[in-house]
């Protein structure tokens, strides 16, 4: 009787493997081992096309990307010991370069460039980087998740509120809602590039119709200090409506009857979405948090399209600087170096988030 059953699960798993054979392959073929292959470059000096053979460097990539000082620099003072001052009336400073550049008495510093620096208590604290770009690429990263995270996801739960309505015609208003997310991210981004246009783009129109004129024309990415918010603005637009029909699906796992037990109990709206439908949302708000800090980490195409990361690098990215590092500049390694680090990055951002929102008992 045993062995009938025994060939019975035998044959049972042999297929079940078979149908997830090929799944299986194409996830090795185009993620697995591209990870382990990244990850094994990210240590080498190995570029696209080079006559050279490769070389194990060991830890250099990641030491050139991630390289940091401080340098503090003291104000000028002529022979009598007093301020230099420029034409400004402000104290002059030594330059950078004199201490980054073929000084032998600051090994330390040799090699970097100026990230950002400020003036305290009369010396000039300049923070110096081994990659400035890359370093611009990090924070601008990480601000773009700390703002689409939150906004993105509160106005999809907003949307998902509002729609999750009984009345005549909703379906409308949530096709309406979901459309930006079938579309192409390129066409959306070309469609935004020329709504942002500085010379006769929708916006501007708009706001200098509702202002009667009085609102001037802005290139809004083409300036540095509104570049990275427009496409911040864009991205929220268009990935809104996915998140929107996640917390949709958690909204409708909600039992009715405890909204009707709330009701009996007289509780107000406000009471009823913090004691009833935010508990009943938990698990669909881990979902939702991590899908879209995935995703504002992925941050690519809408760089490339609408600003190839400028103006003065201020939409440069993580993944957008990995491509042009490893096809365009043929640095294999260092975009591989990137690519490692952002994976670190996505993975300890992910964990820390489902430490924070874990059930607790």
């Amino acid at each position: 009787m045993s062995t009938p059953v025994r060939s019975k699960l035998s044959s049972a798993t042999g297929a079940g493997w078979g149908m997830a054979a090929p799944v299986i392959g194409l996830l090795s073929l185009f993620l697995i081992f591209p990870f382990i292959l990244a990850f094994a470059l990210s240590f080498t000096n190995q570029r696209l096309i080079s006559p050279n053979p490769t070389e194990f460097i060991g830890m250099r990539n990641f030491e050139q990307l991630l390289g940091l000082n401080v340098l503090i620099i003291e104000p000028e003072r002529d022979g009598a010991g007093e301020l230099v001052r420029n034409d400004a009336g402000e104290p002059a400073y030594p330059r950078v370069r004199t201490f980054t550049r073929n000084n032998p008495d600051y090994p330390q510093y040799q090699g970097m460039r100026e990230w950002f620096a400020w003036n305290f208590r009369g010396d000039r604290i300049v923070f110096l980087a081994s990659d400035v770009i890359f370093m611009r690429a990090l924070t601008n990263t990480f601000l773009f998740v700390a703002v689409v995270a939150p906004v993105q996801g509160g106005l999809a739960l907003l949307l998902a509120l509002l729609i999750n309505q009984k009345l005549r015609g909703i379906n409308v208003y949530r096709a309406i809602y979901f459309m930006p997310v079938v579309v192409s991210i390129v066409v959306v981004s070309l469609l935004w590039r020329f709504i942002y246009d500085g010379n006769d783009g929708l916006l501007n129109n708009i706001l200098s119709g509702l202002t009667f004129g009085a609102f001037k024309p802005v290139d809004w990415l083409g300036e540095y200090g509104t570049a990275l918010g427009a496409i911040m603005g864009m991205s929220i637009w268009q990935a809104v409506g996915f998140h929107m029909v996640i917390w949709l699906s958690g909204l409708q796992t909600i039992p009715e009857t405890l909204y009707e037990a709330a009701d009996i109990e007289g509780a107000t709206a406000t009471q009823k979405f913090r004691y009833v439908t935010w508990p009943g949302l938990r698990n669909t708000a881990v979902l939702v948090l991590i899908v879209i800090t995935m995703q504002a980490f992925a941050l690519f195409a809408q760089i490339d399209v609408m600003t190839r990361g400028g103006p003065l690098d201020s939409t440069q990215t993580l993944v957008f600087q990995a491509v042009i590092r490893g096809y365009e500049k043929q640095d294999i390694s260092g975009g591989s170096a990137i690519s490692v680090i952002l994976f670190l990055i996505v993975l300890s951002v992910s964990l820390l988030q489902r430490y924070l929102v874990r059930t607790k008992n």
